[in-house]
C-alpha cells in the first residue's frame, strides 16, 4: 500500500469548505447578480418612475420659492427639506418635504406653473426596494451581515478556484472557450471554467468595490480611516445600507429634531427669502444631476452635521463629477466649494470604486460590463451546481471525492488565510467550521457521512 500524502486531509477540508461554500453562496450570487443589474440602470428607471411630471409646458413659470410653498399647501404640518432642480427644460421641479415626526417623507413634484403634480415616497420608489434587497434582503442589519458573508466567501471561491485551475500548459480550448464536441459532462464543466477565466477578474472588482459599504469590514475600514486620519469631510457612503449618522445625532440621516428646527426657520423666515436666489447660482453652475438645494441646518450629504448656511450639492452616482457647494445664509454668497478632488485620496479610491460598482464612472459602457458580469456570475453558479448535481455520490449530500493533492494546495491554504485575516466574517465563519468539523462530527458520524466526512477511525485504518 502506498503511502499516504499527509497533505490530504488538509486538501480534502479544503475541498469540502469549497463546495460547501459553493453550494451555500449560489442563492445569493444569484440574487445579488440579479438586484446588481437592476440598479445598474437606476438613473433610466427612476426617469421612467418620474415620467408623469416630465415635458411640462414652460409658459408663466413660477419661482421657486412658490414651488415650494405650493408643496407645503399640498401636506400641511410638512417641513422643507430640500429643492431638487428639474434635470430638463420642462420637468417638473422635486421638493422633500419631512413630516414633524420625521417619518412618511415625500418627494413632491411641482410643476414650473407651481401646480402640484403628485408625490412619491422615497422609501416606496422601485430601486430603493432594488436596494435594500441587495444591500440587506430586507431584513435589515443581520440581512447585511449575510451578504457580507457571502461576499466574503465568493471572494475565496474565485481566488482558490482560479489558483487551483489555473492553466499551464494546456490549449486553448477548455480554457479561453467551451470544447463543444466532448460530451454534455465536459461542456459543463468548461462552461463553469472558461467563464470563470473571462469572469473573475471583473467579479473580483465588483467584491472587492462592495466592502465599504458592508457593515462589519465597513465600520472597520471607517475606525481605520479615522484612526490614520485619512479623513477629510464626512463619509458620504452607506454602511450596512444605513447612513453612517454623525454621534450625538442619531436622526441626522433622516431628519431628527435638528433638521425639523431649521426647517421651520426655513418655512416661515428670511432664510427660505433667498431660495430663489440660491437656485439661480445652481443653475448657472450646471452641475451634475441630480442637484439638491437644501436650506441651513439640513445635514448635507446625509449623515453630516447641519450648516447654518444653503447648500447645493451634486449628488450623481458617478461620484467624481459630485460638488457641494454653500452659501451664506444672509448675502447669497459663496463661502465655499467642495469636489471630488478635494476628497482624501482614500475616499476618491472608494469613490471610483463605488462609481463602478453602481455602472456610473463612464457611461452605458460600464453598465455594460456591470450586466455581463452578472450575466458570467449566473453562469458560473449554474454550472457550479449541475456539475455537482452530476457527480455527486448516492445518497449524500457531500461533496464529491477530491483528486490527487495538487501541488499548488500550500498556495490555496496562503490565499485562505489571507483573505480570513483582512474579513472578519470570514475568519469567523472558518473558525466555526473548524471547530464543527473537529468537536462536533466525531460525536455524529452518520452526519459525517452525509457530509462527506470521514471518520477518524476510517481515516487510521
Amino acid at each position: 500500500m502506498s503511502a499516504r500524502d499527509p497533505r490530504q486531509p488538509l486538501y480534502a477540508a479544503i475541498w469540502r469548505w469549497h463546495f460547501y461554500a459553493g453550494l451555500i453562496v449560489i442563492p445569493f450570487v444569484l440574487l445579488l447578480a440579479m438586484t446588481g443589474t437592476a440598479y445598474l440602470f437606476k438613473p433610466q428607471v427612476e426617469r421612467w418612475e418620474e415620467r408623469a411630471f416630465q415635458g411640462l409646458p414652460t409658459a408663466r413659470a413660477v419661482t421657486a420659492q412658490e414651488q415650494v410653498a405650493a408643496a407645503l399647501t399640498a401636506f400641511p404640518g410638512a417641513r422643507f427639506a430640500s429643492y431638487r432642480l428639474p434635470e430638463r427644460h420642462g420637468d417638473a421641479a422635486m421638493i422633500h418635504l419631512v413630516p414633524r415626526d420625521g417619518r412618511a417623507q415625500r418627494d413632491v413634484f411641482v410643476s414650473p406653473q407651481g401646480a402640484v403634480l403628485g408625490s412619491i415616497a422615497p422609501e416606496a420608489r422601485l430601486m430603493e426596494w432594488v436596494k435594500r434587497i441587495h444591500g440587506q434582503l430586507l431584513l435589515g442589519k443581520p440581512g447585511s451581515w449575510i451578504v457580507e458573508l457571502a461576499a466574503s466567501w465568493a471572494l475565496v471561491l474565485l481566488l482558490s478556484g482560479l489558483y487551483l485551475w489555473w492553466p499551464r500548459g494546456r490549449r486553448l480550448a477548455g480554457v479561453v472557450w467551451p470544447r463543444f464536441g466532448g460530451g454534455r459532462r465536459l461542456l459543463w464543466r468548461d462552461l463553469h471554467a472558461v467563464t470563470g477565466f473571462w469572469v473573475s477578474g471583473l467579479a473580483l472588482l465588483l467584491l472587492v468595490t462592495a466592502l465599504p459599504w458592508t457593515g462589519v469590514w465597513g465600520s472597520a475600514f471607517k475606525a481605520a480611516r479615522t484612526e490614520m486620519g485619512w479623513v477629510k469631510g464626512p463619509q458620504d457612503w452607506t454602511l450596512g445600507g444605513e447612513a453612517p449618522a454623525p454621534s450625538g445625532d442619531a436622526h441626522a440621516a433622516h431628519g431628527g429634531a435638528a433638521m425639523a428646527r431649521s426647517m421651520s426657520m426655513a418655512a416661515t423666515g428670511a432664510p427660505q427669502a433667498g431660495l430663489d436666489m440660491i437656485v439661480a447660482k445652481a443653475e448657472a453652475e450646471h452641475l451634475a444631476f441630480p442637484v439638491i438645494v437644501t436650506p441651513p441646518g439640513a445635514p448635507s450629504p446625509p449623515g453630516a452635521a447641519g450648516v447654518m448656511a444653503w447648500t447645493v450639492r451634486s449628488d450623481a452616482q458617478d461620484r467624481p463629477r459630485r460638488t457641494s457647494i454653500t452659501y451664506d445664509l444672509a448675502t447669497g454668497r459663496e463661502t465655499s466649494r467642495d469636489g471630488f478632488a478635494d476628497d482624501h485620496v482614500i475616499d476618491r479610491v472608494v469613490g471610483y470604486g463605488i462609481a463602478w460598482h453602481e455602472g456610473q464612472l463612464f457611461g452605458w459602457m460600464n453598465q455594460l460590463i456591470g450586466v455581463l458580469t452578472a450575466i458570467g456570475l449566473i453562469v458560473i453558479a449554474v454550472s457550479g451546481f449541475v456539475i455537482w448535481r452530476r457527480r455527486k455520490p448516492a445518497g449524500v449530500l457531500g461533496a464529491p471525492p477530491p483528486a490527487q493533492v495538487p501541488a499548488r494546495i500550500g498556495g490555496v491554504v496562503a490565499v485562505l488565510l489571507v483573505l480570513a485575516a483582512m474579513l472578519p466574517l470570514l475568519a469567523i465563519s472558518l473558525m466555526a467550521l473548524c471547530l464543527f468539523e473537529w468537536l462536533v462530527l466525531p460525536h455524529l458520524p452518520r452526519a459525517a457521512r452525509w457530509l462527506g466526512v470521514a471518520s477518524r477511525n476510517a481515516a487510521a485504518g
